[in-house]
């Protein structure tokens, strides 16, 4: 499982269990940014569901943030109408404008609500339904996946993001500190990762077998493809932001949980004044993996499974 130091990020799907006090209009410009970072693997994955999934009416993009991903939609597939839900109206007012910026303002609209209850609005069923990194902020997955599986149309593909490798930034040594310090953050966000899914609303434990779950919803599981985002070092400015960006994240919200030694490394990393950090070093580099799974719904979708016995 890959959680990537994103858990802000995450919160930009309008899902999160307390988004209700972040101020989406002033982390609007960050997440379009890093969304825009990660479009290479967006585009590769898109490429990959163009051969599944090969001239769709209605793409629906759950939990679409800034819309980024949803205007590489519009430009994959010039034929489908594009409609991008997220919880968040600033955000969805950034997608808006991004589909006018590009020219594709005619086939976009967008509807604002919590999943998965507000798939109950769109006016048609999808014949492509993505879901990146939504389904984990839903109490009840197992259900949220029976809710998606609902909106597609006979024949219709659910694209679910979830999975991958933790990013990586740094070299394993880096020159001071103890080696290792992405690894020990990693489990740190393990544990924040596992207490937001249990703090959920009605969460419910389910282990993360993705092909399982679709086929518990009635769909047929077709492929599943790792996708990787690889910035070498030297990091470009945008590259170098978002490390920035994130290991700040990091600092500002799980820090407390490193011992004292690998925080003064951490501090270092973010001081612009220090030569040794992230902002003047020349092996800062990007390396992340997502992975996508796909499922069909039958021409006849039968009712998903009950637990137990």
């Amino acid at each position: 499982m890959a959680h990537d130091h994103d858990h802000v990020h995450r919160q930009g799907h309008g899902h999160h269990h307390d988004h209700t006090d972040i101020d989406w209009a002033a982390m609007a410009p960050m997440l379009e940014s890093q969304a825009e970072l990660f479009t290479p693997m967006y585009e590769r994955a898109l490429a990959w569901l163009a051969k599944e999934v090969t001239e769709p009416g209605l793409i629906v993009d759950a939990g679409s943030g800034p819309g980024v991903v949803s205007c590489l939609f519009a430009e994959m597939f010039p034929g489908a109408r594009i409609v991008a839900v997220d919880g968040s109206e600033p955000l969805l007012e950034r997608a808006r404008a991004r589909a006018e910026r590009q020219g594709v303002a005619d086939r976009f609209g967008t509807v604002a609500g919590e999943l998965p209850d507000v798939l109950d609005e769109l006016d048609y069923p999808a014949d492509l339904l993505w879901a990146s990194r939504t389904l984990h902020h839903l109490g009840d997955q197992r259900a949220g996946l029976a809710a998606f599986a609902a909106r597609l149309a006979p024949g219709g593909t659910l694209a679910l993001m979830e999975g991958g490798l933790p990013a990586r930034f740094l070299p394993r040594d880096i020159g001071f500190g103890r080696p290792g310090l992405q690894a020990r953050m990693d489990a740190l966000e393990e544990e924040w990762f596992t207490k937001m899914r249990q703090d959920l609303h009605g969460h419910v434990a389910e282990p993360e077998n993705w092909s399982a779950l679709l086929s518990d919803a009635g769909l047929t599981h077709t492929r599943t493809h790792s996708f990787l985002l690889d910035l070498p070092a030297p990091a470009s400015d945008r590259a170098r932001a978002h490390v920035v960006d994130s290991l700040t994240r990091f600092r500002d919200t799980l820090a407390e949980g490193l011992d004292h030694d690998d925080r003064a490394t951490l501090d270092r990393l973010l001081d612009p004044g220090d030569k040794a950090g992230l902002h003047h070093r020349q092996d800062v580099f990007v390396l992340a993996a997502h992975t996508v799974h796909t499922a069909v719904r039958p021409a006849s979708l039968r009712c998903p499974r009950r637990r137990g016995p």
